[in-house]
């Protein structure tokens, strides 16, 4: 697995091992260049957790995401105060899950 300091820095980083879409994230799917992907249409294939030193909004997540189409994308995600609203079904596929 890899390391990254930053959430720019993973971003990067996996935009140059083929993860060029961004995916977008909706209360009930993710949504890139218009396609819609259900919590069934994708899996997480690698995730990047960023706590703010001195900012809590500054906390996100940052996804490795491949969907059933064969598409590799970033999905990044503010958690805490700052977390996105979604279905419970969306908050359990996203959920972070400690080796």
């Amino acid at each position: 697995m890899y390391t990254y300091d930053t959430v720019s820095a993973a971003v990067n980083g996996l935009k140059k091992r083929g993860y060029n879409m961004d995916f977008n994230l909706t209360e009930n799917c993710l949504v890139c260049h218009g396609d819609k992907f259900n919590v069934t249409d994708f899996e997480i294939v690698e995730f990047y957790r960023f706590e703010g030193d001195t900012d809590p909004a500054d906390e996100a997540v940052v996804y490795a995401i491949e969907s059933n189409k064969g598409l590799k994308g970033v999905l990044v995600n503010g958690y805490g105060v700052s977390a996105d609203s979604m279905s419970s079904d969306m908050a359990k596929k996203l959920q972070i899950h400690k080796n």
